[in-house]
């Protein structure tokens, strides 16, 4: 399922406009994006929380020359899933 399908998933069952859900679901994900980005967590019962993880600074090595690269620390976003979440992917997979 794609952004777009979603979209017309939620009109559907909930009886409103495309362009009403396509907008509350833009704003949901910048105010997600926003809070993580300025360090924050954004929790949500049962479905799981937003938040960021520091990525330690490493050196890699190029395949081709054998050169060796340094990439700096860096913040990485990161969803963990919730306990109703993990239940209801859990009863349905295996």
């Amino acid at each position: 399922m794609n952004k777009q399908d979603l979209v017309d998933v939620v009109a559907e069952k909930t009886g409103t406009t495309k362009t009403l859900v396509q907008a509350v679901l833009d704003e949901f994900m910048g105010v997600i994006q926003d809070e993580v980005a300025g360090g924050g967590v954004v929790r949500l019962s049962g479905f799981g929380s937003f938040d960021s993880k520091k990525a330690a600074a490493r050196t890699i090595r190029n395949p081709r020359s054998g050169e060796a690269i340094s990439l700096p620390e860096v913040m990485r976003p990161r969803f963990v899933p919730g306990g109703t979440f993990k239940y209801k992917v859990g009863k349905h997979g295996a």
